[in-house]
C-alpha cells in the first residue's frame, strides 16, 4: 500500500518518504521538513491515531488519515483527534490526491500559483478573539497567553468561513461544501466535531462560548464583530 500511494504522489510531482512505523516516520520528521502526513491508523508498535495526536501536539502539518474503518464514529474520531483530513480505504486514487491537493492549499494558499478559495479577501483582515490574534490574509494564528498553541489547517479554515459573514449563522452544510468536503462522506457531526475542536482552544470556557455559538436550525456564527488590527 505504502509503495503503491509513493508511486500515486511522485505522478503529481510530490516528494513523498514511505515509512513503516511511527517511530520510523518521527524520526524522519525530526530530519527535514514535510508538508504532510498520511498516517494508516493499524501501524506496528504506536497506533497512527496516536501518532497523528502526538504530532498535533507540537506541530501544524497536514494530517491525512488512511483506514479501513468506514464507519462515521471512526471518522468523527479521527478529526476529533487529529486528522485534517480522512481517506477511507479502498479508495479511488482521484480522492485521495484530492483531499491531499485540499489541505496543501489551505496550509499553503499560494502552492503552484493557486489561491486558496476560502482565504478572505474583505474586511475584515484580522481577528481578535480572546487571547487569540488571527492573521486572516497570512493565515497565521498567536495565542498571547500560550505561543505554543496552534491551529490546524481545518480549524483555520473554519473560521475564515465564519470570519466572511460575521454575525450572520452558517449552516453545517455550507461549511462542508466550502471545506471541499463530500456530503456523502464527512457528515454534520464532522462540523460539530470541528466546532468542538476550535472552540476548546479559542473559549475561555468551550461550554459556554462567547464567540462561536450555535444558532438552532441555522448553523454556526462568528459572535462578535471581527477587530480591525493594524501594524
Amino acid at each position: 500500500m505504502a509503495e503503491l500511494i509513493s508511486d500515486l504522489v511522485e505522478a503529481e510531482g510530490w516528494q513523498p518518504v514511505a515509512v513503516r512505523s511511527a517511530e520510523d516516520a518521527a524520526g524522519r520528521l525530526a530530519e527535514r521538513a514535510f508538508d504532510l502526513v498520511l498516517v494508516d491508523h493499524n501501524l506496528p508498535g504506536m497506533s497512527g491515531r496516536v501518532f497523528a495526536q502526538k504530532l498535533r501536539s507540537t506541530t501544524d502539518i497536514g494530517i491525512v488519515m488512511v483506514t479501513a474503518a468506514g464507519s462515521a464514529a471512526e471518522r468523527v474520531l479521527g478529526l476529533e483527534t487529529a486528522a485534517d483530513d480522512y481517506v477511507v480505504k479502498p479508495f479511488e486514487p482521484i480522492e485521495l490526491t484530492a483531499r491531499i491537493k485540499a489541505v496543501l492549499r489551505r496550509l499553503h494558499p499560494a502552492l503552484k500559483g493557486e489561491r486558496d478559495p476560502l482565504t478572505v479577501h474583505h474586511e475584515p483582515t484580522a481577528l481578535r478573539l480572546g487571547d487569540w490574534v488571527i492573521d486572516l490574509v497570512n493565515r497565521k494564528a498567536v495565542c498571547t497567553s500560550h505561543p505554543s498553541r496552534t491551529l490546524t489547517s481545518s480549524e483555520f479554515s473554519l473560521l475564515e468561513i465564519l470570519a466572511a459573514t460575521p454575525n450572520e449563522p452558517v449552516s453545517r452544510t455550507t461549511i462542508l461544501e466550502q471545506l471541499g468536503a463530500e456530503t456523502d462522506r464527512l457528515i454534520d457531526r464532522n462540523v460539530d466535531v470541528l466546532v468542538l475542536r476550535l472552540r476548546r482552544k479559542i473559549e475561555r470556557n468551550p461550554d459556554l462560548p462567547q464567540h462561536i455559538k450555535t444558532r438552532r436550525g441555522k448553523g454556526y456564527i462568528l459572535h462578535q464583530d471581527p477587530a480591525r488590527l493594524t501594524g
